[in-house]
């Protein structure tokens, strides 16, 4: 049949399109999103204050002040006389006092203690966030599918970190030990590195829809993404020379810069017998090896960063920005760890800002892939 013709300031009906359907875990609460990334961001800032308190237990020697593990009853501290006592008497059989803290006072022995139970306290308080968070999320329905696997990922490696902790105490305990094993402790600090960049990971993800996401994905910068990604490989390899310098306090052993003991090598860099074990327990060689992988960082951050600053995405070529300044800090904080036999202060300040220049690398590797068009005002 023959369509009448319709004049032409007529107006046009148009049909209402369906709504947009939301991505996977909107389709649930609607503030379902924003909930789930601010208990993310809580676990954060948990897990970087547990690494900040971990450094300062080792850089105290306070990690074999508790020379049991007790999960329940461990999370009370002492609370009377003869509960303090009870405690120094089990650390004065440990091989720690024996050869190190001989003759050490309870109260001495008070200020090492607070520090590893904040530690194993903090570790509880974590696990028990995670816990309360993800039932909390599963029952309500805020947790759609994908998210529940993804979340358990990130429990399972939380619950094994705690495994892993007392695993590296258990090693300082045994015979002839005054601290824990640097290949354990170097693993711990690993490990709490890949939770801290999953975590970043999933808040991004979060950040924004999936519909958003997706449409984020067409805009790509593989190159850059490939680049980052290798970036963050060298500097999580970089992060665990650090922790195997500080488990046997690497970073005391030669204070000049550029040089070493007024070489480019060490003394003796292969003295020990067989020849591997010197990547890992020779002071020299396992600070030598730390400097020459933090400038390969350096140039390659300087190269990754070039590559950004050409990025049609202002967010993107902003983050990478913050990377390199970030790098830059740490590059310094390095030296003046070296320069100052690894101080307290300097130590954990070169820690805690690992920690922010890890962070700053994830966020740019997720800008390449996900980056943020400008809008026209923007640009």
């Amino acid at each position: 049949m023959a369509t009448k013709p319709r004049a032409i300031f007529e107006d046009v009906t148009t049909t209402q399109r369906p709504a947009a359907v939301a991505g996977a875990i909107d389709r649930g609460r609607p503030d379902a999103r924003r909930w789930v990334r601010l208990w993310l961001l809580a676990l954060f800032a948990l897990v970087v204050v547990m690494i900040v308190v971990g450094g300062l237990t080792r850089l105290t020697d306070s990690g074999l002040s508790i020379t049991e593990w007790d999960l329940v009853t461990g999370t009370l501290p002492p609370l009377s006389a003869a509960q303090w006592q009870s405690e120094f008497d089990l650390y004065r059989a440990s091989p720690q006092y024996e050869l190190m803290n001989r003759g050490m006072t309870l109260q001495e022995f008070q200020f090492i203690y607070w520090w590893e139970w904040g530690h194993r306290f903090l570790g509880r308080v974590i696990g028990l966030v995670f816990i309360a968070g993800f039932l909390g999320f599963w029952l309500s329905r805020r947790l759609a599918p994908g998210w529940a696997g993804r979340l358990l990922i990130l429990g399972g490696l939380i619950g094994l970190q705690g495994a892993v902790g007392w695993w590296m105490v258990h090693s300082g305990l045994q015979e002839g030990m005054t601290s824990v094993a640097s290949y354990r402790l170097a693993t711990h600090l690993g490990l709490a590195f890949v939770i801290l960049g999953l975590i970043v990971w999933y808040a991004n993800l979060l950040s924004r829809r999936e519909t958003e996401l997706l449409t984020a994905r067409r805009q790509a910068e593989p190159r850059l993404f490939s680049m980052s990604t290798g970036l963050v490989h060298l500097l999580f390899l970089q992060i665990v020379l650090g922790a195997l310098v500080a488990g046997i306090d690497a970073g005391r052993a030669y204070p000049t810069w550029p040089d070493m003991a007024g070489g480019f090598l060490p003394p003796d860099p292969l003295s020990l017998q067989p020849v591997w074990r010197n990547f890992f327990e020779n002071a020299g060689t396992v600070q030598f090896i730390h400097r020459m992988t933090g400038y390969l960082f350096a140039v390659f951050a300087l190269v990754v960063w070039l590559r950004a600053s050409k990025s049609p995405h202002a967010s993107t070529r902003r983050a990478f920005h913050y990377m390199l300044a970030a790098m830059a800090v740490q590059v310094g904080l390095g030296v003046w760890a070296v320069l100052s036999q690894a101080q307290l202060h300097v130590a954990i300040t070169h820690q805690a800002v690992a920690v922010l220049l890890w962070t700053l690398v994830i966020r740019g590797r997720f800008l390449a892939r996900h980056p943020i068009p400008a809008t026209i005002r923007g640009r």
